[in-house]
């Protein structure tokens, strides 16, 4: 395991995370609101490759694949960044479907590769580890630029925020859901090397296990109701204000997340 890993895989779905959440956005946010997240989404997955480590090569294995599914989601995703608002819709369209459609690929393939000579279960929750992961952190940077698109146009309905705020509070809820499983997988299931993912959170080298569920996983399920709460009577300010906080309690939780899954082989 390498930091350059754990920066990969976290920019990697961060970047194909606010792909996915621009279709839940609705197109009274502007043009300039999509050029925005696209231009975000592609400098972070052409990051994410940058710091790929020596082992990600294009390859005929799962690996492999997660690559080239990455390389062409960031292409995909500076093109549409670059052409929105000037060439007809129906080749945008194409262009942000060909991205979500790379960026899917991307984690199965991310997550077969990691998981590779495990048990089923063990791929299928890795997946499911990678998908919620991506969700979560699209749906609360999405959410915090939404937010913050009120000051550009104030008068933009608050339903748009709300519809994504409740996206995020559903990924928070299927996030806990999947950590939930994983670790008790992890203590009852598998059979993991000594001295055990029971014993493992309780050492000295657990307190990264409790931060992870501390910041990634109570903080943002907290901080999401708050948003909520506020954005019901209409304090836009306030809401994009909490959602700052939010934003940054999930990408600590989900470092830590990829960090724990390589230690250890858990994906929470």
């Amino acid at each position: 395991m390498t930091l350059s890993f754990v920066l990969f895989l976290f920019l990697a779905h961060l970047g194909i995370g606010i792909v996915f959440t621009l279709l839940l956005v609705n197109r009274e946010a502007g043009v300039k609101f999509f050029r925005f997240n696209a231009g975000l989404a592609g400098t972070l997955l052409l990051v994410a490759l940058a710091f790929r480590p020596d082992e990600v090569v294009l390859s005929s294995d799962a690996q492999g694949l997660a690559f080239l599914a990455v390389i062409v989601a960031a292409a995909a995703s500076l093109l549409y960044w670059a052409t929105i608002g000037r060439v007809v819709y129906v080749l945008r369209t194409i262009l942000l479907s060909t991205a979500v459609a790379a960026g899917g690929i991307a984690l199965v393939a991310q997550a077969l590769a990691i998981s590779a000579g495990a048990s089923t279960l063990a791929a299928a929750l890795t997946v499911a580890s990678f998908a919620t992961s991506t969700a979560l952190l699209g749906g609360s940077c999405t959410a915090m630029s939404l937010g913050h698109w009120y000051l550009v146009l104030p008068k933009m309905p608050v339903a748009h925020l709300k519809s994504v705020v409740k996206f995020h509070i559903g990924t928070t809820a299927a996030r806990i859901l999947v950590v939930s499983v994983a670790v008790w997988w992890a203590i009852v299931v598998a059979e993991l090397p000594e001295p055990g993912f029971d014993r493992y959170i309780f050492s000295i080298d657990g307190v990264f296990f409790w931060q992870r569920i501390l910041f990634g996983l109570l903080g943002p399920a907290v901080l999401a109701y708050m948003t909520w709460e506020t954005a019901k009577i209409q304090a836009t300010q306030s809401a994009t204000g909490i959602l700052y906080v939010d934003f940054f309690t999930v990408m600590v939780g989900e470092v830590l997340a990829k960090y724990l899954l390589l230690a250890t082989t858990v994906p929470v």
